[in-house]
């Protein structure tokens, strides 16, 4: 599973760069150890999914899957600078509305064992005026290290970041070694970011309506990557704004890893009363033998849908995407469709690549804390290649209660 969308339901996004080192709603500061736990604060998520697979392959058994699972964090409250968290992640399928083990079950929610239990967050803090350093197994979203949270189990990271901010600038930089999570695979547990982890360093200005990004990132055996992007929005009117963003991905092979690639893209979206439209498309030169790599987690590509990303087609070919939808919000209610058509062209061996990806998708907001979700997802392998999966159909249903 795939896909830089950070709801279980949007289009295109473009990644702001911005790493969720600073938590909301900050407790009051401490005077004592001991007022840093009395001010603790509790936050988390109960959430219950269900998501299954109907393969259209003949020989393919379709597959689903129920899981109940969360998500608890506890917080100290900071003193003379420095704080702590800690949060626990778990996800465990329901036997009686889970396909059997090995053949029907859908493994995304709880892995292969029907259970997912991890320490996901737990980290040092410490913050000076406008810095900030943060240590341990933490959560963040850069354009190619996210969260990317749209199943049971969301992204984290075992990283050591500092963050700098003034006047219309934010820095960043640091190191991941581990990461966990459903990009990551479940069964994996937590795996390296490269062979030796990850250095990275990034810039963000933002200003108005204008927001720029530039960030590199040394992934070790792999690739040395630099991503840029630049957003321009303006408002019409109350009921009136438009938004236009370009982005350049950069990949350059690291002992003949595979990984190379020059990737561009481009985002135009109007929203209007309540309707948004939006259309991106990527293109990914060709280099031969080579195919690009758009992080850990969904990735920052402006055309990644659900589940389809420009990366599944790379692979020694030129591929472009086109990806293009609507949402509308009326009171409580969140609806979305998107259209994707990704072409890949002819590589040495002369085959090339199609596929289509529909997703439709509806969000009702009970309260402000409880919120149901509908996703269907559609792809179609009109090259009959597999790379995506092949033919399949998704249907997930979430419901989520946030504390």
């Amino acid at each position: 599973m795939n896909g830089s969308l950070k709801s279980l339901f949007f289009i295109s996004a473009l990644t702001s760069g911005a790493a969720l080192l600073a938590d909301e709603n900050l407790q009051v500061k401490a005077s004592t150890v001991s007022q840093m736990f009395e001010e603790g604060k509790v936050s988390g998520n109960i959430r219950a999914i269900y998501a299954g697979y109907n393969q259209k392959q003949l020989g393919e058994d379709d597959v689903y899957a129920t899981a109940l699972g969360g998500y608890l964090k506890y917080e100290l409250s900071e003193l003379d600078g420095f704080s702590a968290a800690a949060a626990f992640a778990v996800s465990h399928d329901l036997g009686f509305a889970t396909g059997e083990r090995g053949s029907k079950q859908n493994d995304e929610l709880s892995s292969s064992n029907g259970e997912y239990n991890t320490l996901s967050e737990a980290y040092l803090n410490y913050s000076y005026n406008d810095f900030n350093f943060r240590a341990g197994r933490q959560l963040i979203d850069t354009p190619l290290a996210d969260s990317d949270d749209i199943r049971m189990i969301q992204n984290t990271f075992e990283a050591y970041i500092a963050t700098y901010e003034t006047l219309n600038f934010n820095f960043m930089a640091g190191k991941l070694e581990k990461w966990q999570g459903t990009d990551a695979g479940l069964d994996n547990g937590w795996v390296k970011t490269g062979e030796d982890g990850t250095l990275f360093g990034g810039i963000t200005y933002s200003k108005d309506t204008m927001e720029a990004n530039a960030w590199y990132y040394n992934i070790s055996k792999l690739t040395d990557a630099t991503y840029l992007d630049a957003k321009f929005g303006y408002e019409i009117s109350d009921d009136l704004s438009i938004l236009g963003a370009v982005q350049y991905l950069r990949e350059n092979e690291i002992d003949n890893s595979g990984t190379k690639a020059s990737v561009y893209g481009l985002l135009a979206e109007v929203s209007a009363y309540g309707f948004t439209l939006n259309a991106a498309y990527n293109n990914s030169q060709k280099e031969s033998g080579k195919a690009s790599f758009s992080g850990f987690g969904g990735g920052a590509l402006f055309t990644s849908m659900d589940s389809m990303i420009l990366d599944a087609i790379t692979m020694d070919r030129g591929a472009k995407a086109v990806v293009a939808g609507f949402t509308y919000n009326y009171n409580n209610l969140k609806l979305m469709y998107a259209y994707g058509d990704f072409k890949g062209n002819a590589n040495s061996l002369g085959a090339k690549e199609h596929i289509i990806e529909q997703n439709i998708g509806c969000e009702y907001t009970l309260q402000k804390e409880l919120m149901l979700a509908v996703v269907y997802v559609k792809d179609r392998d009109k090259e009959h290649s597999y790379s995506n999966g092949g033919n399949w159909e998704n249907m997930r249903v979430l419901l989520s209660y946030n504390f």
